[in-house]
This record gives C-alpha cells, sequence and structure tokens, in this order.
C-alpha cells in the first residue's frame, strides 16, 4: 500500500485519534492484527492517563500511540515500519478515489481512472516496441534493443495482470490479508 496507511492523516492514525478522544480502544482494533492487540491495547492504557498532564505531554503519548499502532498495523501487513509521515502528503488520484468509491459503492471513478492510465501506459510501450522493430535487421544491437523492450512489453503486461489478481495488502510473509 501506499505510505497513506503511515501519515499522520491516514486512516489508521484518524482511527487512532477517534479512539483516543473516545477513551475507545475498539475504535481502533480492526486497523491491526489479532496478535498485535495486547501491545496496543497496553500502550493505550498507558497514553490515556499521561494525555491528562498537559498539552507536551499530551502530543509525545499520542505520537507514541500513533507510532504503535501504524508499526503494529505494518505489521501485520508482513511491510516494514519506516517511521510516520507527515500529513498532506500527494497519494496520487488513485487512493481519494478508492476512498470515495467506499463511501459511494460505486467502482465507477477508479476504474475509468485506471482504465486511462492503463490504456496510456500500454500506448506508449508499445509504440516503443514498434519503433524499435523498425530498426532490427540493422545490428544485433538494435535487434537486442527491441527484444529487450518486446519482452518488457510482454512481462509489464504480465505483471499488471497479476496485480489485478492478487489479493489486497499482498506482501512477502503477510500475516494477514485484507480482500
Amino acid at each position: 500500500m501506499p505510505p497513506h496507511c503511515d501519515s499522520l492523516d491516514g486512516p489508521v492514525v484518524t482511527a487512532a485519534r477517534l479512539a483516543l478522544a473516545a477513551g475507545d480502544i475498539d475504535l481502533v482494533l480492526p486497523y491491526v492484527p489479532e496478535d498485535g492487540e495486547a501491545e496496543v491495547r497496553a500502550v493505550f492504557e498507558t497514553t490515556l492517563p499521561v494525555r491528562r498532564l498537559g498539552d507536551d505531554a499530551r502530543e509525545v503519548a499520542d505520537r507514541l500511540f500513533f507510532e504503535t499502532v501504524v508499526r503494529v498495523h505494518r505489521e501485520g501487513e508482513g511491510a516494514p515500519y519506516t517511521g510516520l509521515k507527515p500529513a498532506g502528503l500527494g497519494f496520487g488520484p488513485v487512493i481519494p478515489l478508492a476512498e470515495r468509491a467506499v463511501e459511494t459503492g460505486s467502482p465507477d471513478e477508479v476504474a475509468e481512472l485506471l482504465t486511462t492510465v492503463l490504456h496510456d501506459e500500454l500506448a506508449r510501450r508499445l509504440a516503443e516496441v514498434r519503433r524499435l522493430a523498425a530498426d532490427r535487421e540493422r545490428s544485433v544491437t538494435d535487434a537486442r534493443g527491441y527484444v529487450e523492450a518486446m519482452l518488457g512489453f510482454q512481462v509489464y503486461c504480465h505483471h499488471l495482470f497479476q496485480a489485478m489478481q492478487a489479493p489486497a495488502h499482498e506482501h512477502a510473509g503477510a500475516g494477514h490479508s485484507h480482500g
């Protein structure tokens, strides 16, 4: 997944903020795997009283809780934790459209964007293959350039197909899968 779940305005930290505000750990637990629940609960229980000690203490305690929840979430995906990312990072056009699709129940906007991008990228890559094909008889070097582009196009198509068939959050050694 893009660093969306690692950001201070991503869904994991948003759920963690809601849990702290409501004093209800259950609001964030869906974002962590079952085997990480005890750690998240323990940090939550130590965070709540520290938050009452003032603004500075609240900021440090909240940060620790956010880091813990995101780290445990990422571990559950089988992905590395590389720290919290600042809010407001651009995640490209797909994440906001995917979020809207979840809200509306319609995949149409996501499908339209992905179809357009896919078509344009395939056309660009295929045009390069065809350009190199015109000169492939000139030399072995030219033939190698063509073969590299032609095989690259085929492998690219294969990888796209595999990605389209893969479960969500597929990481090497993933502890759980969504979707």
